[in-house]
């Protein structure tokens, strides 16, 4: 496994990392129907979500669109959202010209209205950023008193069984590289502890109402039996239900 690096915006090999735009195609048709995103993470989103008719959903990271496409299926009223003009132009193909879909950065102030959602989702997109204070101050405002904000993040057990000699209690950054459909791919991420994590939640003013470690969706064992063998689930994401308070 690749050491954690010291702070960069690219790889040792010079690639950006997190760069999306460039291999987002790939990244899209690898994770189509694979066993940590179709079979693992959006079933579990979906399940935390309950009975969403009706509901108007923000999808903040929607990627190529497939949780979009699930919960407007369920019959929930959704905006996405993504930072790579790659990935939404995907989502876009997939979901109709009629979707209501924005290039816009979490890191920045997003262009909704107080209050506008009962609920919003962020899968596998906070684990990008260093800081949380703003970001998290903006999933609250565009929430109404009440609303939920669902999360999937990197289970943070996961930086030291990659990295033994990592600070677990430190908020750390570190890579891995991949191959998604044949392309070379880098993803940073920033491990922190999962009190810094609850903490934060808390400070936006959030209440933790769910915190989840689910196992993964039925059927998924017939069709990855290598990477599943007898377990009945194993770590990898952690999935939290918050309440704006």
């Amino acid at each position: 496994m690749p050491a954690i690096p010291e702070s960069s915006n690219e790889s040792a090999g010079g690639a950006a990392a997190n760069d999306y735009d460039t291999f987002g195609e790939a990244y899209a048709a690898e994770t189509e129907n694979s066993l940590i995103n179709a079979y693992y993470t959006r079933p579990a989103i979906l399940d935390l979500a309950g009975d969403v008719a009706g509901r108007r959903i923000l999808d903040a990271g929607c990627g190529a669109g497939p949780l979009f496409a699930a919960l407007r299926d369920r019959g929930a009223i959704v905006t996405g959202f993504d930072s790579s003009t790659t990935m939404v132009e995907l989502a876009r193909r997939r979901l109709g010209p009629d979707a209501a879909l924005h290039v816009a950065d979490l890191a920045d102030p997003l262009p909704f209205p107080d209050g506008a959602f009962d609920d919003v989702i962020v899968a596998l997109v906070l684990h990008y950023l260093e800081d949380w204070t703003g970001p998290l101050a903006e999933l609250r405002r565009v929430l109404r008193p009440g609303g939920r904000l669902i999360i999937a993040v990197n289970h943070p057990v996961i930086v030291k069984l990659l990295h033994p000699e990592a600070d677990y209690f430190a908020t750390v950054r570190w890579s891995e590289e991949y191959t998604f459909s044949g392309q070379q791919a880098v993803l940073t991420y920033w491990h922190r502890p999962l009190h810094a994590m609850t903490d934060a939640f808390t400070s936006a003013g959030f209440r933790t109402a769910v915190i989840s470690e689910p196992p993964p969706a039925p059927g998924a064992r017939d069709l990855f039996p290598d990477e599943l063998g007898d377990r009945s689930a194993f770590l990898c994401f952690l999935f939290f239900v918050l309440e704006a308070v």
